[in-house]
């Protein structure tokens, strides 16, 4: 088996904000061999043929996360501040605006259908999804939705952690269960019945467990969580218990292995000291669960500190080799690595 095939088509990254925080105007150059855990040249060494792109907004003051708070044997660090609808507007458009020139520029293609994607695999240019992590962006009339959409905006995450108009997501906390608060609001209920009007594809991940089941009662669709691990294994709030895994596979639903250490060791330390055997323990929970239609990747590349021997897309190889010799034959491999995926969207989409 070549292990730099088949191509992965991957959950989550946060390849703009990274390029949008730099404020660089040659995003595509940077984009090409520039740092952080994708660009365009190790993708190919990689077999790295796409994903979603997350527009995520940060905290006024560029306020993020304190990984190294997260690196302690226990933690509950605090979120940063709220982001104001106007700023997050404007911030989501650059952002967007950065997707639509690595487009024009031929480093990618974005995809509003699961067919375009399998078009797209395994050609010059990436593969990708518009995502909105965190809905601040979006105004209460819906109106930013729907000029989004019509840009290419095909799923969307109601919550990044920090709560918004629309609801609430659990905290960076270990250990913890994710019924860690209140759902979503009247106006994140709205907000699902748009994106299931417009096709737009709801992702699970940051929402707290009473979000999750406000989603999984309301939705038609089968239930996502683009990046997100077992609770079982790893108690943190981040992760997903298995009654949420059995909601999801009952929906016909995807998971996506994240790929941040603290949300795949097993004491919930942000360190980069995983090896591949602690990802496969997350796979073989999921797939057990799931079944093998129900698992795929959703690394949080260049948004999350992730373990040494897949720190970059160039390294995804080790991770194929793994699968194989842990036992997955090429089938489910070639579901893990983006068969799952293009299948769910394709569900969900319609096309």
């Amino acid at each position: 088996m070549d292990l730099t095939v088949p191509t992965i088509f991957d959950g989550h990254n946060d390849v703009l904000s990274r390029l949008a925080a730099a404020g660089r105007a040659d995003a595509a150059e940077t984009f090409a061999t520039g740092p952080g855990h994708i660009n365009h040249e190790r993708a190919r060494a990689g077999g790295f043929g796409g994903g979603f792109f997350a527009v995520w907004i940060p905290s006024p003051g560029g306020g993020t996360i304190d990984f190294d708070a997260m690196a302690q044997p226990r933690y509950s660090v605090p979120l940063p501040p709220q982001v104001p609808q106007p700023d997050a507007l404007a911030g989501a458009m650059r952002q967007a605006a950065l997707l639509a020139n690595l487009e024009e520029a031929g480093a990618l293609k974005i995809c509003r259908t699961a067919g375009e994607i399998e078009a797209t695999l395994g050609g010059e240019r990436l593969a990708a999804v518009f995502h909105v992590e965190g809905a601040e962006a979006i105004d209460r009339e819906l109106a930013a939705l729907d000029v989004l959409h019509a840009a290419g905006l095909r799923s969307l995450g109601p919550v990044w952690s920090r709560p918004n108009r629309f609801g609430h997501g659990v905290p960076f906390r270990f250990p913890s269960s994710p019924d860690t608060g209140p759902g979503l609001t009247e106006d994140g209920l709205r907000l699902v019945d748009r994106c299931l009007e417009l096709g737009i594809m709801l992702d699970v991940s940051h929402l707290t467990e009473a979000g999750f089941w406000d989603i999984a009662r309301r939705t038609t669709k089968p239930i996502v969580a683009t990046h997100s691990n077992a609770h079982a294994i790893t108690p943190t709030a981040r992760n997903l218990t298995d009654k949420q895994l059995a909601a999801v596979a009952e929906s016909g639903g995807v998971v996506g292995l994240n790929f941040a250490s603290a949300f795949l060791r097993e004491d919930g330390r942000m360190l980069g000291d995983v090896p591949l055997a602690t990802m496969l323990r997350h796979l073989d929970h999921l797939l057990a669960i799931l079944g093998e239609d129900g698992v795929a990747l959703g690394s949080d590349y260049d948004g999350a500190l992730v373990p040494h021997e897949v720190d970059g897309v160039e390294r995804l190889p080790n991770l194929r080799r793994a699968m194989s010799a842990h036992g997955y034959g090429e089938a489910l491999i070639t579901k893990i690595c983006h068969g799952n995926w293009v299948n769910v969207l394709r569900r969900t989409w319609g096309a």
